[in-house]
């Protein structure tokens, strides 16, 4: 019985050490640095101007592109949806990449793969797949551009607003006062 009061005794001894050490280890990592950084440098982009400086530069390429932006509240997100001849669809779009970086001061985005293409300035990040050879002849490939805010003003734009007879309930709709 005292054995077992002993194994258990030094058992806590050594838990007790290795719990002190532990906690004193691990107390610099565990220090308060103040705030995280900003997610993004720079003044917020207002959702109109990243827009229209990748309109141009697809435009400039010979993209002709329809703008699709985002009908969720708090959701900064737009859509450009292009096309092109089918022949240089791939090369046109990277040539528009790299007009954007060099006329609008747009910057590589994160590496999503060689099939992707990605750039980002200020508080937005624009992403575009490369439609590639499958493209059968004389169909135009649909090129999606997809430019996403990050913190930042995240109002849609004025196009985005609904017409004022969305938001009025129809006639059959409404409950009659004299309904029970």
């Amino acid at each position: 019985m005292r054995r077992r009061q002993r194994r258990t005794a030094v058992a806590s001894l050594v838990m007790a050490a290795l719990v002190t050490a532990t906690a004193t280890a691990c107390a610099y990592p565990l220090q308060d640095l103040g705030p995280l950084p900003p997610r993004f440098s720079g003044a917020p982009l207002p959702a109109d101007t990243a827009v229209a400086e990748m309109t141009s530069v697809l435009a400039a390429e010979g993209f002709t592109v329809e703008r699709e932006p985002s009908t969720y509240k708090g959701i900064c997100h737009e859509r450009l949806l292009g096309r092109n001849a089918a022949e240089s669809a791939d090369t046109a779009l990277k040539t528009a990449f790299a007009r954007a970086r060099s006329e609008h001061g747009w910057q590589a985005g994160p590496d999503m793969g060689s099939r992707t293409l990605t750039l980002t300035k200020n508080n937005w990040t624009v992403m575009a797949g490369l439609p590639g050879e499958q493209v059968a002849q004389g169909i135009q490939p649909l090129i999606v551009m997809s430019l996403t805010c990050v913190d930042g003003d995240s109002t849609p734009s004025a196009a985005t607003s609904p017409p004022a007879t969305a938001l009025t309930p129809s006639p059959a709709l409404t409950p009659s006062p004299a309904s029970p």
